[in-house]
């Protein structure tokens, strides 16, 4: 980081410290969350899912796998008669599942 930059950064900091924008900050005082997670990801990608997640947003992909578990649970405890249909409901959500993946992954290689 430049000299420049760094007195710019204090600057600010003690700018919003004297205009007391610092105080009564949530989590103050509270341990960082955990999030292991984070650690093979980029600092960007951090902070656009944390503030997703707090907006209650979740990417589609994580709703599909939800929905996975979901019909997962139902094939497996499925009677006889209504297996079909819930592995046919199954397969589609892992198609959908797949198509977001595969979205995801071309839009993070560009």
């Amino acid at each position: 980081m430049t000299r420049r930059f760094r007195n710019l950064t204090e600057q600010q900091i003690r700018k919003a410290e004297a205009e007391g924008k610092l105080t009564n900050l949530a989590g103050a005082s509270k341990p960082l969350p955990d999030r292991p997670g984070d650690a093979f990801i980029s600092p960007g990608d951090a902070v656009g899912h944390r503030i997703m997640a707090e907006a209650g947003a979740l990417p589609e992909e994580i709703l599909l796998k939800r929905k996975v578990a979901v019909a997962r649970e139902a094939v497996r405890t499925a009677k006889p008669e209504a297996r079909k249909a819930a592995m046919a409901h199954l397969a589609e959500l892992d198609m959908r599942l797949a198509i977001a993946q595969e979205a995801r992954r071309k839009f993070l290689k560009e």
